[in-house]
């Protein structure tokens, strides 16, 4: 029985959708505030990012094991681990 109502309310959770919202400092403190902004999806590749978006204003070079790599936009950082996107952080703009 309690397997029957955690797989409902897991089945529940995953249909109720992902809340959009961007983390962003504002005088040293972290805030949350919505943003519809288009950015890359988890998973994209270095390829997919630059087609859609563009040529990166920086590319850092890669550091530590595995290798995670940045790319700058004017509105958000791209981070990658490998070729493939693990995050997408709002920076303004």
């Amino acid at each position: 029985m309690q397997t029957r109502i955690l797989a409902a309310l897991l089945c529940g959770c995953a249909a109720a959708g992902t809340a959009v919202a961007d983390t962003v400092v504002v005088n040293d403190q972290v805030q949350v505030r919505d943003s519809q902004l288009d950015r890359p999806k988890r998973g994209s590749t270095m390829g997919q990012v630059e087609k859609h978006f563009g040529t990166p204003l920086t590319r850092h070079a890669t550091v530590g094991q595995p290798p995670i790599t940045r790319w700058d936009y004017s509105a958000f950082s791209v981070f990658f681990e490998h070729d493939r996107v693990i995050h997408a952080v709002v920076t303004g703009g």
